[in-house]
């Protein structure tokens, strides 16, 4: 691994919907601004870098996700002076920029779109995938078949998301250079990386079953980041890579493609992904934290012995948050909070939070849709209705696995809105915010973000939580994760208890007691309280 791939590890990454963050001119809509007023906040917690959802000129469809501009700055979020001025404040903070790149598809507003349905032979009439018929059975991922006839040209087009979201034809190199023009655009902005929104489907197998893995995706994953350019980018892929050897492929320093991938199948047992069917998780399963730990640990050791960067994440702006899939939201908040980030983020590997975890937000609860905003949401729940279901069955659903509950806005304060916005929020905010928000965190003895601080803080001065080896020390019937992690002759032991009803005895737990959720202090030969964490420097 070169040197820059180890650097990353030594990241902590917060991840903001910038829409939901701080409205700072009173429309009820996050803004730019708001996330550079915020910005000591993020240092304080310990934070490193900022990825920052799509924040480009849109329509709005699929809440930045479908872009007209690649180069200008959603109206609502400011202007790109704005964007310059917090590229310009992060770096005073010595912290890290990271931009969402959506290069699978753009908004039918964008201008390549408009110009390519005008006629089959204009300049960009092959910027997008265009049949005469429908190629295939393909369905879209909100819902539909995934094409869409055009009166204007006559033909058929790709959209694998939204019918306003047509697919980009890669194929063409003209597409191909277009897009590591946007890279570099933001490059020569002093953006420090891109985290890159369903990069797998960028090459299309249309004698395939999905739109993913195409015969030219690593090709083209090469030509935007194996440049001298983008050399030096932290890069992370949204990409259903299931096998090592084809994460290898991607991530493989020699190769020049990615720095990393996401790896979303931990999040399997709380109902979210079966393989590649990226639906699956409005389906509700048990949350059980065991299993989670298991898979977390395969892929430790796999990415360990391939000498890969590996991504330690449970939430995003795509899911209900983790808490209230896989543990206790209710009495035991904090303490279910605290355990899955010690867990997680004392792993191998780059920390990814995303914002709301650092107080122990949760997911909402509403009975009405028009308290939803998301696409997906919306076409599920008129598919349930139709389906015969019923409006509270249909909205059950909603609630469980609905991509609102993470994008409703952050409460900063119990007051009115939270503290988000003078105006009215573009959403309903989060059922429980006078209960959970930064403000009454921070007043109560069991401050979440307190403890997020104290993890990370641990985590930078503790070189072997970074740059460690990992060890389990849990066996599969244990209802505990327990893991070594060595460096140099230097060894500390994780211990985080998931039994919620009985007290367990944990013999690995002995050693100098560096950071615990319940007290813990040295010596202390107790039980493992529910949700209860310690972590021991081993003599």
């Amino acid at each position: 691994m070169i040197e820059k791939f180890r650097n990353f590890r030594n990241w902590v990454i917060y991840q903001i919907y910038p829409r939901s963050f701080l409205d700072t001119n009173g429309d009820g809509i996050g803004d730019l601004n708001g996330v550079t007023a915020k910005l000591d906040y993020l240092k304080d917690l310990g934070v490193d870098a900022i990825w920052l959802c799509p924040c480009y000129k849109s329509p709005n469809v699929d809440n930045g996700y479908d872009i007209a501009d690649y180069r200008q700055i959603m109206d609502e979020f400011g202007t790109i002076e704005d964007a310059k001025r917090l590229i310009a404040e992060i770096k005073k903070r010595d912290m890290k920029l990271i931009m969402d790149l959506v290069p699978n598809h753009t908004s039918d507003q964008h201008r390549w779109f408009i110009e390519s349905r005008k006629s089959k032979d204009n300049p960009y009439s092959d910027f997008y995938y265009w049949f005469d018929e429908p190629i295939n059975d393909w369905r879209a991922t909100f819902g539909g078949s995934a094409w869409q006839y055009d009166e204007m040209r006559g033909q058929y087009y790709l959209h694998s998301y939204a019918v306003q979201q047509p697919d980009l034809n890669w194929d063409t190199p003209k597409v191909v250079k277009e897009m590591q023009d946007v890279v570099d655009f933001w490059i020569d902005l002093g953006v420090d990386g891109f985290r890159c929104d369903v990069i797998d489907q960028i090459s299309k197998d249309f004698e395939g079953d999905n739109n993913c893995f195409g015969p030219n995706l690593h090709k083209y994953i090469h030509a935007l980041f194996g440049r001298e350019k983008a050399a030096h980018l932290f890069t992370v892929g949204e990409c259903w890579a299931g096998d090592i050897e084809e994460i290898c492929r991607h991530t493989k320093a020699e190769r020049g493609e990615l720095s990393t991938l996401f790896q979303f199948d931990h999040l399997n047992e709380t109902g979210r992904y079966e393989g590649n069917n990226r639906n699956c998780k409005w389906n509700e399963k048990p949350g059980e934290l065991r299993t989670a730990r298991d898979i977390l640990t395969k892929w430790q050791l796999l990415n360990q012995e391939h000498d890969i960067l590996h991504t330690l994440f449970t939430d995003n702006h795509d899911n209900n948050y983790f808490l209230s899939r896989a543990a206790n939201d209710t009495d035991l908040r904090y303490e279910s909070a605290t355990c899955i980030a010690t867990m997680i983020y004392l792993m191998n590997g780059v920390p990814l939070i995303y914002q709301g975890q650092e107080i122990g937000c949760c997911g909402s609860h509403y009975d009405s849709l028009d308290d939803f905003d998301d696409i997906e949401s919306i076409n599920l729940y008129h598919e349930l209705i139709g389906a015969g279901n019923s409006h509270a069955e249909a909205m059950k659903t909603l609630n469980f696995g609905g991509r609102d509950n993470a994008r409703r806005p952050m409460p900063w304060t119990a007051g009115e809105n939270g503290g988000f916005t003078t105006g009215k929020p573009w959403i309903t905010m989060a059922s429980r915010y006078k209960e959970i928000n930064l403000e009454t965190d921070l007043a109560s003895e069991k401050s979440v973000f307190r403890f997020y601080k104290e993890l990370f803080a641990l985590r930078k001065f503790e070189e072997v939580l970074r740059q460690g080896t990992f060890t389990p020390l849990h066996k599969a019937e244990d209802n505990f994760a327990a893991y070594l992690r060595e460096l140099d002759g230097r060894r500390i032991c994780v211990v985080c208890n998931f039994d919620e009803t009985n007290k367990i005895e944990i013999p690995e737990a002995h050693g100098e007691i560096l950071l615990s959720n319940y007290g813990r202090t040295q010596g202390d030969e107790r039980a493992f309280r529910p949700y209860e964490i310690a972590v021991y420097r081993m003599q």
